[in-house]
């Protein structure tokens, strides 16, 4: 059998897209994930329900990043040659409420999976991390040598933290480690907290949602699609250590993007005006030079192509918006 490419939370949004594609590429792909209740479990199995009919093998192993036997016992019964991992739990403001629990699993679990993957002579180690590590940084776009010593938040410290262990055993043991500074990503399977189904879910049922700074905040949406070849692309590439952000460069303030999907559905979600989170930035901007160098990487979905493709894998999942 070939050898094996492991995806750690490989049931969650970006990790199904990627296993789905890897395994269209003819990839072998063994998954990890424990199904953690963040959000509902069903969400996250429905995702994975046809990963076993694509072109390539797919194995699912049910379990936790923190469990060390667990993940050595992996390591030793499959031939793993790179792992691309995007296991957390996930959430900038709710790590605020619960700091303990994200810094164990985000950063305990990573490094138990660092080391296995250290022992077992790993070729390349994909990390996702996130924009949110920038903070309220004053340098826009956001390039990868900005120190990122100002996490506004448990999740983006524990993301930080990561980077900083790769880099340790980059420099300790040789392992590649490639951190993949993540922006805004939406799209099918997109979870049920973020802001893109929030406001369709909205549209459908009537629930009002918060609108942060009256929508004025701005984010570099990027489709999962342009994400997922991105990672792709970097578990092919062992590159030493390097951190690169992934996004597309252009950001569209939030009351744009619902624009988009209103456009769509003909129907208003019910907005509630609300405050910026202290936890939240007034924008994200990503240079992304340093990914096209190395990665190759050429976003290609826009906004109003990526809400359109979105729409329809809403509308045929979760079910219709009613005028």
């Amino acid at each position: 059998m070939d050898r094996a490419v492991l995806v750690t939370g490989a049931a969650g949004f970006i990790g199904s897209n990627l296993v789905r594609h890897l395994l269209g590429a003819g990839e072998h792909v063994v998954g990890l994930d424990n199904f953690d209740d963040y959000y509902d479990p069903a969400w996250k199995r429905r995702n994975v329900l046809d990963l076993g009919a694509a072109l390539g093998t797919f194995e699912l192993i049910e379990g936790d990043i923190r469990d060390a036997a667990l993940l050595e016992r992996l390591f030793s019964t499959h031939d793993i040659k790179s792992v691309a991992h995007l296991a957390a739990l996930a959430g900038v403001r709710s790590s605020v409420e619960d700091p303990e629990r994200y810094c164990d699993v985000d950063i305990m679990g990573s490094l138990r999976l660092l080391e296995v993957a250290r022992r077992h002579e790993l070729r390349n180690f994909v990390f996702a991390s996130t924009s949110s590590v920038y903070g309220r940084t004053t340098r826009v776009p956001f390039v990868e040598d900005d120190p990122a010593d100002r996490p506004l938040a448990p999740y983006p410290a524990a993301k930080r933290a990561v980077e900083l262990l790769g880099h340790a055993q980059h420099h300790s043991h040789g392992l590649n480690f490639t951190a993949l500074r993540f922006f805004t990503v939406y799209g099918p399977g997109g979870r049920p907290d973020m802001m893109a189904h929030l406001v369709l879910d909205s549209m459908r049922t009537g629930r009002p949602i918060p609108l942060y700074a009256g929508g004025r905040l701005f984010r570099d949406w990027t489709y999962v699609e342009d994400i997922v070849r991105g990672v792709a692309a970097a578990l092919e590439r062992p590159l030493g250590y390097e951190v690169i952000n992934l996004g597309r460069g252009e950001p569209v303030d939030v009351l744009e993007f619902i624009r988009e999907l209103e456009r769509l559905s003909g129907k208003k979600p019910n907005l509630v005006d609300t405050p910026m989170n202290e936890a939240d930035v007034p924008g994200t901007i990503a240079n992304i030079d340093k990914a096209r160098a190395l990665l190759d990487y050429r976003p290609q979905v826009s906004v109003p192509e990526g809400t359109r493709r979105y729409y329809e894998w809403f509308i045929d999942k979760v079910g219709p918006i009613r005028p």
